[in-house]
């Protein structure tokens, strides 16, 4: 009966590794934008760590890059 309380947890199971630390070369590039948008919603928004699955130090480059594309006018700040 104990156990059964803890089956039904909110939370989902960790992802594992983070997508660029499996890789060797770990360039996240703000000019490339096809890719940058996997990282944000359809209104242009950054999605959250828990989401993308990055470790928090790629999760901050990748947050960089995105900025830096939006000032650079390679991005949108916000759709509709």
């Amino acid at each position: 009966m104990f156990e059964d309380k803890f089956e039904k947890s909110w939370r989902s199971p960790k992802a594992g590794p983070c997508k660029f630390c499996k890789k060797t070369s770990s360039g996240i590039d703000y000019k490339d934008v096809a890719f940058l948008q996997t990282f944000t919603t359809e209104r242009g928004k950054i999605l959250p760590q828990r989401m993308t699955g990055c470790c928090s130090k790629h999760q901050r480059m990748v947050a960089r890059a995105i900025k830096c594309a939006r000032h650079s006018a390679l991005m949108p700040f916000q759709t509709g």
